[in-house]
């Protein structure tokens, strides 16, 4: 894992990268396994907000993150849960003691991970019968605004290789199903985004592919992305299609 992939982005990420909706939270308590006395590990948390929503359930999570910025910004938001632990480190190496937590969740960061490495990591600190959690916020990429917004990507990001890391969507994603060795609890869970103008282009500036103000072709990025929101969206308000598809298995 890249640790500096973010450096910089941490700020516009926190303010503009979505939540999981409700209906996946209640799953995990209500279906996975997860309670108040969980230990769950948030591998590559990044600023906290998977890592938030499980502290104010009760759970106790150690949040692993390597990149600085945005471990920071995670550290300064959630500090005041004292059932919260943060550590500077790789999904690979994650340091922590062996067979000491319940749970591994991982949010919009396993394409960036070793999955032969991180399955070990897994092995080695998860307690017996501890699952892994692996979970996505992503686009529906047949929807009209989605393509035109990939076109856009594909125009002014020169490390952009797809949503979530090109990542195949649906089920069909060979890479999770060999980690999990084929067996896993996939579920799809609806959760459109609502945006005005500034957080549409500040969820499009906080992606790890996208160009930074110092770049040259960072105005004209912005510039196309205020052309597609002005094409798209009524009344100010922007709708894009999304679901958040989440993967559960043991290892």
């Amino acid at each position: 894992m890249n640790e500096h992939r973010f450096d910089g982005k941490g700020k516009v990420y926190a303010n503009f990268r979505p939540a999981y909706p409700e209906e996946f939270i209640n799953y995990l308590y209500a279906s996975v396994g997860l309670t108040v006395h969980s230990a769950v590990a948030d591998i590559g948390a990044g600023t906290g907000i998977l890592t938030g929503q499980l502290l104010q359930k009760g759970s106790r999570v150690i949040a692993v993150e390597p990149n600085d910025d945005m471990r920071k910004i995670a550290e300064n938001q959630l500090h005041k849960f004292t059932n919260f632990t943060c550590v500077k480190a790789t999904a690979e190496n994650t340091g922590l003691p062996a067979g000491s937590v319940d749970f591994i969740t991982v949010a919009q960061a396993f394409h960036w991970f070793d999955p032969e490495a991180f399955r070990k990591e897994c092995r080695r600190i998860l307690k017996p019968g501890g699952k892994v959690i692996l979970v996505w916020n992503n686009r529906d990429e047949t929807a009209a605004l989605i393509k035109a917004n990939k076109a856009i990507n594909q125009k002014y990001c020169k490390n952009f290789k797809g949503f979530s890391g090109g990542l195949k969507q649906n089920g069909e994603n060979d890479s999770v199903s060999k980690f999990f060795g084929g067996k896993m609890e996939t579920r799809v869970f609806q959760n459109p985004l609502y945006f005005d103008e500034q957080s549409f282009i500040g969820r499009n500036l906080s992606s790890s592919y996208a160009p930074k103000e110092t770049d040259e072709v960072f105005n004209d990025y912005v510039r196309e992305l205020k052309a597609l929101f002005a094409e798209y969206s009524e009344n100010g308000l922007l709708t894009m299609p999304n679901f958040t598809e989440s993967y559960v298995g043991t290892l």
